[in-house]
């Protein structure tokens, strides 16, 4: 059976991803196998919709009108909504970069960020998906995970740079100590030359929610500190969540 217009247009937005921001007319229809002529029709569609813009240069990029529908999503609009004013506070303590994430499947989407004042490499950004295994909110948000999805990533710890923890046995010890201590760090797992310390985020259920998370050259001597600060943020994201369910449901 065919594939439906719909099916070629959502094609052509998912030939986008972190290493592919900007793409041209062929490289559009390559990575979403359709004809050129194809692809041409349904990306002057697109555009006109303002699900793709088009640069100076030629290259195709995705829409301003598509992040604005991103934002309508619940985990958008609602975590995001609620972290906020935390993520200043955490930001104006430490001038550090702060993150929050989500799960989605076996990978960490980042769906808020502010950038801190200290050179780090910084590889994450606001709608990018990262390796759980080698980031500290991934980290704390696999302690929380279904088995099934801890065996898949245990299955696939791909090496990010020579510290990144590929031993299944390391990274399941590593993860019962976030349960019993209550965050994760990492040390030039994901960059060289930073280091992160995350702790969950739970909902009005209860659950974990989010990863809450700082990136830093060093933990050595801020690490009880940045932890601290990131748990009394985590705790007042968590009553935020819990006073709007509330308020919801009367």
């Amino acid at each position: 059976m065919s594939a439906s217009v719909t099916s070629r247009a959502l094609d052509l937005l998912g030939a986008f991803d972190p290493e592919h921001r900007a793409l041209t007319l062929s490289s559009l229809a390559r990575r979403a196998g359709l004809p050129l002529a194809t692809a041409h029709r349904l990306v002057g569609e697109l555009r006109q919709w303002g699900a793709l813009a088009r640069l100076d240069s030629g290259e195709y990029v995705i829409g301003r009108r598509l992040w604005d529908l991103g934002l309508l999503a619940p985990v958008q609009a609602g975590l995001r909504q609620a972290a906020s004013p935390f993520l200043h506070d955490l930001y104006g303590a430490t001038l550090a970069t702060v993150h929050l994430a989500v799960r989605d499947g076996t990978e960490v989407l980042y769906i808020d960020r502010l950038s801190g004042h200290v050179s780090v490499p910084v590889v994450s950004m606001i709608g990018s998906r990262l390796p759980m295994h080698a980031t500290g909110v991934g980290k704390v948000l696999l302690a929380y995970a279904p088995d099934d999805v801890v065996a898949e990533v245990l299955a696939n710890l791909t090496r990010v740079t020579a510290y990144t923890i590929t031993q299944p046995a390391r990274l399941l010890e590593q993860i019962r100590r976030v349960r019993a201590d209550g965050y994760a760090t990492t040390g030039e797992e994901m960059s060289l030359g930073a280091c992160s310390v995350a702790v969950p985020v739970r909902g009005a259920g209860g659950d974990v929610v989010a990863g809450l998370g700082i990136v830093v050259p060093d933990l050595r001597r801020e690490r009880a500190r940045l932890v601290s600060a990131l748990q009394v943020a985590a705790q007042g994201i968590t009553r935020t969540l819990t006073d709007t369910t509330s308020v919801q449901w009367k």
